[in-house]
């Protein structure tokens, strides 16, 4: 399978590559490439609120369900409007 590499060196993920894992807009596409030159492409979801929800810790107490609200609104969180 190829693809051409259009203007802004954009490119098309084949459909039957796209259906086969699901892939939908705003999924990322993460390239690598190892010291030989091979190119590995991997695909994953975009992270949401949700999914980061507990990962890190504060060190002081938070309100959890403001947090959140605050968030969903898009403001601003920082130690001071916890």
């Amino acid at each position: 399978m190829s693809t051409k590499i259009y203007k802004g060196f954009q490119t098309i993920i084949p459909s039957e590559i796209r259906n086969k894992l699901k892939l939908e807009v705003d999924d990322i596409v993460e390239w690598f490439m190892d010291e030989n030159g091979s190119i590995q492409i991997n695909f994953r979801k975009r992270s949401n609120f949700e999914d980061i929800i507990g990962i890190g810790q504060t060190g002081y107490k938070t309100n959890s369900v403001k947090l959140k609200k605050m968030a969903s609104k898009g403001k601003r969180i920082n130690k001071i409007n916890r």
